[in-house]
């Protein structure tokens, strides 16, 4: 009798750790990644935050600073393969930087008569670098140096580097460019170019750049016909402090509230990187693994309230683990349409039921509180996305100089569920990781 008992408590406890999925093996690893509707590469437990999760097992997503190497640009896959529930959300950099490219010539085209302001039949831009080892800044640089043939090549890449003072046309980083134009043909030069970097060390600052244009007015003059930037906050700043006035066209990129209304002023353009799919897939991705379903849910892939993204907006390289959003030229023509930046965007603006989406935590931090493009646009539609997936969200803003000021509000992740990380540095992931290994 006894032994029965036994066997029968044996069969019992043993169906009760099958029931709860106790020890399981995965039974989805490797997955099909061929395509963003299946690219997970292990499906996550179904209730990975439930119990004791290892901080070092929590989902992960850098976003908006893709892990790598700030001199080569070469991707840093150890922090992009930190766990299974690893991803990078941002924007087609490349896709986005010809765009902008496109975007000024296509500008000094349609107004070659008047472009040529002191009639030299030399076309001179001024162009405000943001920081000198960010991949972003770096496809922008180069996006506008080969658009208007000024761009030099080493090793079969643009240079990127700023030229400083380029009066004479001899800087080694750029060349004269030529272009026809009706049939005429026109000089294209970069009279000077630099980082935009404040005396504390934070770059891509509106101020700096602001200050600068006025050193190369004094230096220019009328040279100078076109201003452009590598992003909305410098370009902004240069437009209000000297082109708005004498009406040189400026483009920047973002896509920023401000910069698209200043088109209606002469704000030549900009770039959406389209910061509301790029910030609903910082969170949705992480909402997902949190869920335990597949990645592309809600994404390629309809999720249970109807949200989905079309792939005209979006698209996903398995090889780097990397979600991209697609952008859009923002001109006078369509301007209108781009005017309020902190809207999320349709088709993934459906609320998550409570009861199949309970809430979790969530630690995001910003690089730079003071990036006008992250603070004034991409945190505002995060708080707009939190509340739709169900997210409890802790937000972090950094100083824009150094890891430490962020990483050292990172001191006890055990109490969240996942995390998003906006490096100050590209190549920094591992004092984020190290953080989480403990």
């Amino acid at each position: 009798m006894k032994k029965a008992l036994a066997l029968l408590l044996a069969a019992m406890m043993a169906f009760s750790l099958f029931a709860c999925g106790g020890g399981g093996e995965d039974q989805n690893p490797g997955g099909n990644t061929a395509n963003p509707g299946t690219a997970d590469t292990q499906k996550p437990d179904s209730n990975p935050t439930g119990g004791d999760v290892a901080n070092k097992d929590k989902p992960l997503v850098w976003f908006n600073r893709q892990p790598s190497n700030s001199s080569t640009g070469e991707l840093d896959m150890n922090a992009l393969n930190f766990n299974s529930s690893t991803y990078y959300v941002g924007f087609d950099a490349v896709q986005g930087a010809e765009l902008q490219g496109q975007m000024i010539l296509d500008y000094i085209t349609a107004h070659i008569d008047e472009i040529d302001r002191n009639g030299d039949g030399i076309i001179g831009y001024v162009l405000a670098i943001g920081d000198i080892g960010h991949n972003d800044s770096i496809a922008r640089t180069r996006g506008v140096r080969k658009a208007l043939d000024t761009a030099v090549e080493d090793g079969g890449n643009i240079k990127s580097d700023a030229v400083g003072v380029n009066a004479d046309g001899n800087a080694s980083a750029v060349k004269d460019g030529k272009l026809t134009i009706n049939g005429k043909e026109y000089t294209v030069r970069e009279l000077a170019s630099q980082e935009m970097k404040n005396s504390a060390g934070a770059t891509w600052d509106a101020a700096t750049a602001g200050n600068t244009i006025g050193t190369w007015v004094s230096t220019f003059g009328d040279q100078i016909d076109i201003v452009a930037s590598n992003n909305d906050g410098m370009g902004m700043a240069m437009f209000n402090a000297w082109s708005k006035a004498e009406k040189v066209p400026t483009f920047g990129y973002d896509a920023n509230a401000d910069a698209v209304a200043a088109i209606a002023d002469g704000y030549g353009g900009t770039i959406s990187q389209h910061a509301d799919v790029q910030a609903y897939l910082t969170l949705r991705v992480l909402r997902n693994a949190l869920d335990g379903v597949d990645v592309d849910t809600g994404i390629g892939t309809p999720d249970d309230a109807g949200n989905v993204l079309s792939d005209d907006v979006y698209k996903y390289v398995e090889s780097e683990r990397s979600y991209y959003a697609l952008n859009a030229a923002v001109t006078a023509e369509n301007y209108q349409d781009f005017l309020d930046a902190t809207k999320p965007y349709g088709p993934v603006s459906n609320q998550l039921s409570a009861d199949g989406h309970p809430t979790k935590n969530v630690w995001l931090d910003i690089y730079n509180a003071a990036d006008n493009f992250l603070s004034a646009t991409y945190q505002p539609l995060l708080q707009n996305y939190d509340d739709l997936l169900n997210l409890n969200v802790e937000y972090i803003g950094g100083d824009g100089q150094t890891e430490g000021n962020i990483t050292n509000r990172l001191s006890n992740p055990s109490q969240y569920d996942a995390f998003a990380i906006n490096m100050v540095k590209t190549d920094n992931a591992a004092s984020y990781t190290g953080l989480l290994s403990q």
